[in-house]
């Protein structure tokens, strides 16, 4: 199973059955804090939503597509941080994220999403890591941003949030960038 110390304050665990009522307790709690800019949110009603949420991240870690992670902040659940989605073939992990409303603006993901970006480039050698962000929320952009990610570009309309569109701006770390 996945295990990664971060710091004093922060380490990753891959999510796993066992966090299924926590972990919807933390979304149930943050839902208008998520709902802003996750689509997700009016599928995730009940814990059997978020049993089958892990169900998927398991089955897509054990055929080495991904790797959901929950975040634990002084060994309290904070959020899910992982691989969307791992492109053997081109070198890329695709990293995403998010935060319960009571742990935001603490440095929590930075820090997070930094580690992930180590383990890809280090561990699994992938060549680049993929960040995207909607455009407007401005959280989930600076994490990137902090890591000193190069922005790439933007996807118009990339993604279908209730009832509008958003535009997606793209960053990306290469591997001999981070490592310098």
């Amino acid at each position: 199973m996945f295990v990664h110390q971060v710091d004093e304050k922060v380490s990753l665990r891959l999510v796993d059955l066992g966090d299924a009522e926590e972990l919807f307790k933390l979304t149930d709690a943050s839902r208008d804090h998520l709902r802003t800019w996750l689509p997700w949110l009016d599928k995730t009603k009940t814990k059997d939503d978020t049993v089958e949420y892990i169900k998927f991240s398991k089955k897509l870690y054990a055929e080495n597509k991904g790797m959901n992670a929950v975040i634990l902040y002084n060994g309290e659940m904070a959020g899910v941080a992982g691989f969307n989605e791992l492109d053997w073939t081109n070198g890329i992990a695709y990293i995403g994220y998010w935060l319960g409303a009571d742990f935001t603006g603490k440095g929590i993901m930075t820090r997070a999403a930094g580690a992930l970006t180590n383990y890809a480039l280090g561990e699994l050698g992938m060549n680049k890591v993929d960040i995207r962000a909607a455009e407007h929320n401005r959280g989930s952009r600076g994490v990137p941003e902090r890591l000193g990610f190069t922005q790439e570009g933007r996807i118009r309309s990339g993604e279908w949030l209730y009832d509008h569109y958003v535009d997606h701006i793209v960053y990306g770390m290469l591997k001999d960038e981070w490592m310098k």
